[in-house]
């Protein structure tokens, strides 16, 4: 069907023109019956509207094209050359290029929200971290300046203070060593060496160098029963061992004295082993959970910091796991408990 919208503004110039030509050549032909005189005026007619017509409609174009350009031109030369290469130099018409245009702006206001994003997500690092460093920073501070105010001559505050000391500079060297390792993580620098082993094994391993901490608690930690069969998983064993240190840790930390944590194994149907550690402590509220695994977010700050650790495990975990093209996650209750569970390829 014919659609005046798909012309080119030569074509509706040359449409134009010859129509008014036509019914000047007409009227000329009718008043004086000549058609020489008539067909002389159409011809002549017809180029100067042409022409004329022609003219206006590239005015009216080129002034859209100029606010096109200055657009274009406040942008950097990489989005302008995007924006040439993808909708100038395929000729398209003024409405298409005017809907290419909004959605190009729109695409850009999406990037620069999620500049805005990362930038607010850098500020709230970097808040973080500096408290992370204050803290012990403070603390020894604090124990030194006593200890040279004359507390060194009384050997039990001597012994307390230089114990709290050293507890503190374990913190920040742990807290260095975390944030190297998840620095190495993000940037995409950590090499894994995959072999192939048993997953109960390293559990068990795992859970008996953990055994005073546990002990000191009098939780029972166990295999599910009815996992004991040995499941052969394909990865790094040494990260994976981090991050069941990691998370075996945290449910020491987090659980109840005397209470009780499970890891459990399956076989998933996509031919993947999946990994849960479960404790009965204090559990997480459902407004932390999606952001239970990002760097230095704490459920209850004053609570975590008392338990040590430097806010770092769960995000390295995360990374390492998906290192390997895998995924976590996380459900839990409060005053029920939480499970922490991840998966890996099977053998």
């Amino acid at each position: 069907m014919f659609n005046l919208k798909n012309l080119s503004p030569r074509q509706v110039a040359a449409i134009n023109a010859f129509s008014i030509s036509l019914l000047v050549g007409l009227a000329n032909l009718i008043l004086l019956k000549s058609w020489q005189i008539a067909l002389a005026s159409f011809a002549v007619l017809f180029l100067v509207a042409y022409l004329l017509i022609f003219y206006f409609l590239q005015q009216f174009i080129y002034r859209r094209i100029k606010l096109i350009y200055k657009f274009i031109y406040q942008t950097k030369a990489t989005k302008r050359e995007e924006f040439y290469n993808k909708y100038v130099v395929p000729q398209k018409s003024i409405d298409e290029v005017s809907q290419d245009v909004e959605k190009w702006a729109q695409q850009r206001q999406g990037e620069i929200e999620l500049l805005k994003k990362n930038e607010a997500f850098r500020k709230e690092f970097l808040q973080n971290l500096a408290h992370e460093f204050k803290t012990p920073i403070f603390a020894i501070q604090g124990y030194v300046d006593t200890l040279l105010g004359g507390a060194m001559d009384n050997p039990d505050i001597r012994k307390k203070f230089l114990e709290n000391t050293s507890r503190n500079v374990d913190r920040l060297v742990n807290l260095m060593n975390d944030l190297d390792e998840i620095s190495r993580l993000e940037r995409g620098e950590q090499v894994l060496y995959k072999q192939h082993f048993v997953i109960q094994d390293l559990i068990r391993e795992v859970m008996e160098s953990l055994s005073i901490k546990i002990n000191q608690k009098e939780i029972m930690a166990s295999i599910k029963k009815g996992c004991e069969s040995p499941v052969n998983v394909f990865a790094d064993k040494e990260k994976i061992r981090q991050v069941l240190i990691n998370l075996i840790e945290n449910a020491t930390k987090y659980g109840k004295p005397g209470g009780s944590i499970v890891v459990s194994i399956y076989k998933t149907d996509l031919d993947k082993a999946l990994i849960e550690i479960s404790d009965d402590g204090i559990g997480i509220e459902e407004e932390h959970l999606l952001r239970i695994f990002e760097r230095f977010y704490r459920t209850d700050k004053a609570r975590s910091r008392d338990k040590g650790g430097t806010g770092l495990g769960l995000a390295i975990c995360k990374h390492i796991v998906e290192a390997h093209g895998e995924s976590m996650h996380v459900r839990s209750k409060p005053d029920v408990g939480t499970t922490i569970g991840f998966t890996l390829a099977l053998s």
